[in-house]
Formats: C-alpha cells, structure tokens, sequence
C-alpha cells in the first residue's frame, strides 16, 4: 500500500449532551491516515452521536476534533466536505426524482465554481466544469461496480444499488476520509460481500474510512482497528482480535449475539 500513517482525525474529549443526559462523553480516539476504523456499540451507545459531531451537525459541549491538523468543531458541515470529509447515512439519503449520474454528479457540486449566473449563461469555462463533473461521475460509479442504466431515477434502483450510488456521490467529493453508517444495512449476503471488497478498494486508494456497522463479521473483516462505545463511553479499542476476547465488549455488544 506504502501509505505514511499518521493521526488524519484526532478526537480528545469529545462530549454532547441531551437535555442533560450525556450521549458521548470524553470519548478520544485518533484515526490514522489510511486506515479502516470501525465504531461499534449496543443500540443508543453514541455511535451516530459521533459522526454527526465530526461532520458538523451537531457541536460538541466539550472536547477536540482535529482533521487534517485543523480544529473543525463549530465549522459549518458545508466547510467539512470542503476540507475533505464526506459521510453515507444509516438512512439512504438520495435524490429520489433525480437519475442515477444525477445523483452522482451532486456530490462534485463542493468542488464547482460556478453561480447562478454562470449556470444561467453557460460560458465555456462553466460547461468544462460541468463535463468535469460528469466525468467524475462516471468514474465513481464504475468503481463502486454500478454498471446500470444511468438515466433511471434513483428511487427505482434496489437497496443494494442505491447504497452503492450513496458511496459514489461520496466519493465524488474527493474525500481525505469517508464515514459510513451502517452500509451494510438492509443488503443481502452476496451484497455484503461486495462491500466489503468495495470498502478495501477505497481505502487502496489511500481514502481514511470510519465505518458504524452492526454486522460483526464485515467489521471484523474490513477494519485494522476498532473503537467500541456503550452508553456514550469509551469501554475498549484495539485490533478486531483484541476486541473480540474483551470482556467489557462480550458483555456490553457481542454477547448479545448469544442471547
């Protein structure tokens, strides 16, 4: 791979309450430049509570988040994707009336220059940007192995596919690291295999991902290292090996899976 492993996203402290009650509290990690990091936790642990707080749709009460070397608490989630984060939801968030390259393209708008005027008026500089923008496009949908018809609105696509196209648009944004929650959600075995390899791929490209997943066997395949919450803390980080013989993990997450 010969990537350089540093710290790309350093959490210190990281707390947020609720109307007092504290849904992450002190929770420090560092995610290093490269990597597969999986968060993992019982239902109600913190798991989506942190994403939100890395991309800016929450602010933190207290604590650090440092990305890229750069403070980004407090900065808008807009100015987020700018530096270089972008995310999927637990809930598939799309453009469901718009198509396939469509949706696709939209993750590339961050990186466009063009106002209202220019898409009013279209100089040439603004129809380059555009073809731009479809070919990126095109090229992350070939990498995500969706080799569908490109017109077809989102909504008619399987579940498989439209978390496929959700991953796409992500990547168009050129991302330094990108989350995904729970990707594996509502996909079936073979889809999941597919993931998989994908989430590999991506990182081979030198893309940082952070991954919420409740399907333990594709975390402990895919991730290098794993964080786990229960009720908004910290109880144990390490390798997949190491987690998975914890005791504090087996009773609060995994042994759940015997019951």
């Amino acid at each position: 791979m010969g990537f350089i492993h540093m710290a790309l996203l350093h959490l210190k402290n990281l707390t947020k309450y609720f109307g007092g009650l504290a849904a992450v509290k002190n929770v420090s990690f560092d995610l290093n430049e490269g990597s597969i990091l999986g968060l993992i936790g019982p239902n109600g642990a913190g798991k989506t509570t942190v994403f939100n707080l890395i991309t800016g749709h929450y602010v933190p009460d207290k604590g650090e988040i440092i990305f890229n070397g750069e403070n980004i608490v407090k900065k808008p989630t807009h100015k987020i994707v700018e530096l270089g984060i972008a995310r999927t939801f637990q809930t598939i968030r799309l453009f469901k009336n718009l198509s396939v390259l469509e949706n696709a393209m939209s993750g590339y708008h961050c990186r466009m220059k063009a106002g209202v005027f220019a898409c009013m008026f279209k100089p040439a500089w603004q129809r380059l940007e555009e073809k731009k923008a479809i070919d990126i496009a095109l090229k992350e949908l070939q990498f995500v192995g969706l080799n569908i018809d490109l017109e077809q609105q989102a909504k008619n696509l399987s579940h498989g596919n439209q978390r496929l196209l959700e991953i796409a648009r992500a990547l168009t944004t050129s991302p330094k690291l990108l989350i995904l929650d729970e990707p594996a959600g509502g996909m079936n075995d073979q889809e999941t295999k597919k993931l998989v390899n994908l989430i590999k791929k991506i990182r081979d490209r030198g893309i940082t991902v952070l991954l919420i997943e409740h399907d333990m066997n594709l975390v402990m395949d895919v991730c290098e290292h794993i964080v786990v919450l229960d009720n908004g803390e910290k109880i144990a980080e390490g390798t997949p090996d190491e987690v998975k013989s914890d005791p504090k993990v087996i009773e609060a997450y995994l042994g759940l899976d015997e019951e």
